[in-house]
C-alpha cells in the first residue's frame, strides 16, 4: 500500500478540482466561534438546497454528482464540515458536537442569506440536521435523510460501539478496525475498508477510490477527535429532537446497506411521520454510487415542496 504525503495529497486535490463539472459562482468562509468554514453557493433561484457535511472522515465533494443537476433548477449551497476539506479541524472533541455542526450549518445560512433551505443530509449528517431543524425550524423548509446514521434499532447501540472504539487490541480484522488505536497506526488501511463497506454495489471502484482520497484529506487524529465527541445515544433522543420539528420528513435508504440497516431509516421515517423510500441494490452512499436515481428522487421531492407551496398560497 502507497502512503500519500501531505504535498501529494494536496497536488492531488488541486488536480482532482480542475476536472468539476461545475464550478461555484460564490466560494467563500465564515468564521463561528473561531472556526473558519468553507462554503460554496450554486446557481439561482427556490428553493434553497443546503448539502450537509457528513462524518469529518470526506467533505463537501462527496456531493460532486448533485451539485451540476441540482444547480439547474434551483440554488444549491455546501460547506466543508469542521475537521476535512478547506474547514478548519480543531482537535477538541467538544468542537465536533452535532450541535456544532448544527451551528455551523445556520452561520452558512446566514452569510449566504438563505431564509430557508431543504436540508438534504447522508449518513452522520442526520443528526446535525435534526438539530438545526428542531432549535431553527423556521430556517427548514424540507428535511431529505440519505441512509441516517442514527441510534434506532436495528443499529449497533452506541455505548457498545464507544467501548470497542476505545480499547487496546492485539488484532484488528474487519470492523475491528472500527478502533481509535488502528485508525492512528493503519489510517488508510481502515479507510480502504470503511469504503468498501459503505459501496457494497459491484463496479464501485471509482467511488471507492474517491471517499478514500478525501478521506486522506484529513488526518486521523483529527478523526479520532471527531468519533469521541457526544452525540445522540438512543431512541429517547431521536425522539426529543422530533417533537419539535414541523417540516415534511423524506428518508431515503439502500436496501443493502452494510454500514446502516434499512430498517433503522424505516424507523426513523416512522418516528417522523415521512416519507421512506427504498433502493433496491443501493449500499450506504446511494448518491455517489447511483447519482441518476437519486438526482431524480431529490427533484421529485423538491418539486412536490414548491407544488404544495405555491397551492397554499393560491389558496391563502
Amino acid at each position: 500500500m502507497v502512503t500519500v504525503r501531505a504535498p501529494e495529497r494536496q497536488a492531488a486535490r488541486e488536480r482532482r478540482e480542475q476536472s468539476r463539472a461545475r464550478y461555484p459562482d460564490l466560494a467563500d468562509t465564515v468564521e463561528r466561534n473561531g472556526v473558519r468554514l468553507f462554503y460554496e453557493v450554486y446557481g439561482t433561484g427556490e428553493p434553497t438546497v443546503l448539502l450537509m457535511p457528513t462524518w469529518s472522515i470526506i467533505h463537501s465533494r462527496q456531493w460532486k454528482l448533485q451539485i451540476p443537476y441540482l444547480a439547474r433548477l434551483c440554488r444549491v449551497v455546501t460547506f466543508d464540515g469542521r475537521g476535512n476539506g478547506r474547514s478548519d479541524r480543531p482537535s477538541d472533541p467538544v468542537t465536533y458536537r452535532e450541535e456544532e455542526f448544527a451551528a455551523d450549518a445556520l452561520a452558512v445560512l446566514d452569510a449566504t442569506g438563505t431564509e430557508r433551505a431543504v436540508v438534504v443530509s447522508v449518513s452522520r449528517g442526520a443528526e446535525r440536521s435534526l438539530h438545526l431543524a428542531a432549535n431553527h425550524p423556521e430556517r427548514v423548509k424540507m428535511l431529505v435523510f440519505i441512509a441516517p446514521a442514527l441510534p434506532l434499532r436495528p443499529a449497533t447501540p452506541r455505548l457498545k460501539a464507544m467501548r470497542e472504539f476505545e480499547e487496546r487490541r492485539d488484532e484488528h480484522s474487519g470492523w475491528g478496525k472500527w478502533n481509535r488505536h488502528y485508525w492512528v497506526d493503519h489510517y488508510e488501511d481502515f479507510l480502504e475498508f470503511f469504503f468498501s463497506m459503505c459501496f457494497t454495489e459491484k463496479h464501485s471502484t471509482k467511488a471507492r477510490e474517491d471517499c478514500v482520497g478525501w478521506g486522506l484529506d484529513t488526518e486521523p487524529n483529527t478523526l479520532v477527535a471527531s468519533q469521541l465527541a457526544r452525540r445522540i445515544m438512543d431512541e429517547g433522543g431521536v425522539r426529543q429532537l422530533l417533537t419539535r420539528i414541523r417540516c415534511p420528513v423524506v428518508v431515503i435508504h439502500g436496501r443493502d446497506d452494510a454500514i446502516r440497516p434499512w430498517r433503522s431509516g424505516a424507523r426513523l421515517a416512522e418516528l417522523a411521520a415521512g416519507q421512506l423510500i427504498v433502493l433496491e441494490g443501493s449500499g450506504h452512499l446511494p448518491h455517489a454510487r447511483d447519482p441518476v436515481r437519486v438526482n431524480l428522487l431529490l427533484r421529485d421531492v423538491i418539486r412536490e415542496l414548491v407544488d404544495r407551496d405555491r397551492d397554499a398560497r393560491s389558496r391563502a
